[in-house]
């Protein structure tokens, strides 16, 4: 392994404990070679809303902004950080984009799966395929249950204003 690969691998273990915890050094490099790095500058858009993804993405690096538009006016209604996935939920159900998904500032790095690259390692690499469909999974449900967690306290304060 030569030494970008090995600086490469330590990043992912590092920023993707969670997705590497099962996996062996070895097949974190396999994975690697199903998908490519995006690095990303500042305020560049990674995907729109209304596009049907054939990729998503894991953040190493970075963050990524998620945007609701209003005419031309962008509100910021989450973050993602280094470790999670973006872009999956329009690549597994094949909707369209609710949101904007935008760098924060330069320097912001993925790793991209594309379908192509996602139906070969299928095939190819079956445990490191389960293991990677077990996190999307993971990733989805906590944003239910964060989403939840938050509809819930919103009903709250709107109902503790007397508003029903």
């Amino acid at each position: 392994m030569n030494h970008v690969n090995s600086q490469l691998l330590q990043q992912i273990k590092d920023t993707c404990p969670e997705f590497c915890a099962a996996l062996t050094d070895d097949e974190v490099v396999r994975f690697l070679r199903y998908t490519r790095i995006r690095e990303l500058g500042s305020q560049e858009i990674v995907a729109d809303i209304g596009e049907i993804s054939d990729r998503f993405y894991l953040v190493i690096g970075g963050a990524v902004k998620l945007l609701q538009v209003d005419g031309e006016r962008e509100f910021e209604v989450g973050q993602l950080d280094p470790g999670s996935l973006v872009g999956e939920m329009s690549f597994f159900d094949r909707q369209p984009r609710t949101v904007r998904l935008k760098a924060r500032r330069s320097g912001v790095r993925l790793l991209e799966i594309n379908r192509q690259m996602y139906n070969r390692i299928r095939i190819e690499e079956p445990y490191i395929a389960t293991n990677l469909l077990e996190f999307v999974v993971r990733s989805l449900d906590f944003l239910v249950r964060h989403l939840s967690d938050e509809n819930a306290k919103l009903h709250k304060q709107v109902t503790g204003l007397g508003y029903r």
